[in-house]
């Protein structure tokens, strides 16, 4: 046998995989069984799950100690920006990725998550279009109709319908603000890295989101998340609140996952749109959060790591399996023409939440990353969000502390 033959004939060395999710663990093993049947048999990959909070501490130690890095690590958009703020520890996959001709297929603004001027270190799995999740069951019960819910102005004076029964309309969480904010077409920074460069829109999101608490239109959760699985338990599985906001994957998998129960008693919708100045509604969707692929820089296996990435993102029946599995819509837009993404959900009432996330896109905001916009998620969640709902801080005020933490 040549030496040549005998390479072919030899195992390749594993690709670390480091992925974010116990859930996500599942699906990429089989994408890896899957890409040894249609593309490369040798492929073989050492897969390992780490909490979403967990992994920027494990890999930061990976990266100083040269202990088993990954050569592919799944990295949520939120925490992306921490690593801007220095030498990027990522491959630059611009060349790669025009020259497949993924920057065609896409969302636009996806993948511009995983971006720095003209580098591309990372490619978006999913679209995380945010929509209104809604109990339709209560919502026959207590008569709305979700047509009626077209702008935030209608879910407000709803709100109040139903707080008079001591009903609450929906659960309230930090995310809300930069979700919201983002509807309204503003951000944490603009592209010149001021933050909060719209102070009056983000005092507005602010003063509304204490409203909905004040006015009992909405309900915090015990532990101020709906990121919680007590959350479901304690009060989505009662009947304590009838909406929540969430991206595609909250629905497809945390929902699921953590209310079974609740199959067929819930709904999807977009948004309720902000009205202009002029009362123009606006935009029906925005986005908070995703997961994506990078390649660490010192790896010894880019070619097979950055091979592999380009399949999964890439290959039909890999997007189908995300969608139906119960993981997250795609945000490579030719796979959206299967029909198996358009399937009414049993879940959701039989809709086709295919279709409501696909008409959605367009609408998509940009997210504009900053490396301090992880530590402005973080530091708004646990220091000032619970202050501002029960009105022991102002707007004004907490932009002013959040501006003057985030210089130290």
């Amino acid at each position: 046998m040549t030496l040549m033959g005998m390479a072919s004939g030899m195992a390749a060395e594993p690709v670390n995989l480091w992925i974010s999710s116990f859930q996500d663990k599942v699906y990429y093993e089989k994408m890896v069984e899957q890409y040894r049947a249609k593309v490369d048999p040798d492929f073989s990959a050492q897969i390992q799950a780490f909490g979403f909070r967990e992994m920027p501490d494990k890999l930061a130690i990976a990266i100083k100690t040269g202990n088993q890095p990954p050569d592919i690590v799944q990295l949520d958009e939120v925490l992306f920006g921490s690593y801007l703020s220095g030498e990027v520890p990522f491959v630059n996959l611009a060349d790669r990725v025009k020259a497949s001709g993924l920057d065609q297929g896409i969302v636009p603004q996806r993948l511009k998550l995983f971006t720095q001027g003209d580098a591309i270190y990372g490619l978006p799995q999913s679209l995380s279009a945010m929509v209104l999740y809604y109990r339709t069951d209560l919502f026959k019960e207590h008569g709305i109709n979700p047509a009626d819910l077209a702008t935030w102005d209608a879910f407000m004076e709803q709100g109040r319908d139903l707080a008079v029964k001591n009903q609450a309309l929906i659960a309230l969480d930090p995310t809300y603000f930069e979700i919201l904010l983002r509807q309204k077409g503003s951000d944490w920074f603009d592209r010149a890295g001021r933050m909060f460069p719209d102070e009056a829109e983000a005092e507005s999101v602010m003063r509304w989101l204490h409203n909905l608490n004040d006015e009992g239109i909405g309900l915090i959760p015990e532990r101020a998340s709906i990121f919680d699985p007590v959350f479901f338990s304690s009060m989505v599985n009662y009947g304590e609140v009838l909406t929540i906001i969430g991206a595609d994957w909250y629905g497809l998998d945390m929902m699921q996952q953590f209310s079974p129960e609740l199959k067929g008693k819930w709904g999807v919708m977009p948004l309720p749109a902000w009205k202009d100045r002029f009362g123009v509604p606006g935009p029906r969707t925005s986005t908070f959060a995703g997961q994506g692929l990078l390649i660490y820089k010192n790896s010894k296996k880019i070619d097979a790591a950055w091979k592999f990435i380009e399949w999964v993102i890439r290959d039909t029946d890999a997007n189908v399996e995300r969608f139906v599995g119960g993981n997250s819509f795609p945000a490579y837009e030719p796979a959206w023409k299967d029909p198996r993404m358009h399937q009414p959900s049993a879940y959701f009432s039989g809709q086709k939440l295919g279709d409501i996330l696909s008409q959605l896109a367009p609408e998509l905001p940009e997210v504009i990353m900053h490396p301090k916009r992880p530590q402005a998620v973080f530091l708004f969640q646990e220091n000032f969000f619970s202050s501002l709902m029960y009105g022991q801080i102002s707007p004004r005020e907490t932009m002013r502390q959040m501006r003057t933490m985030l210089k130290q």
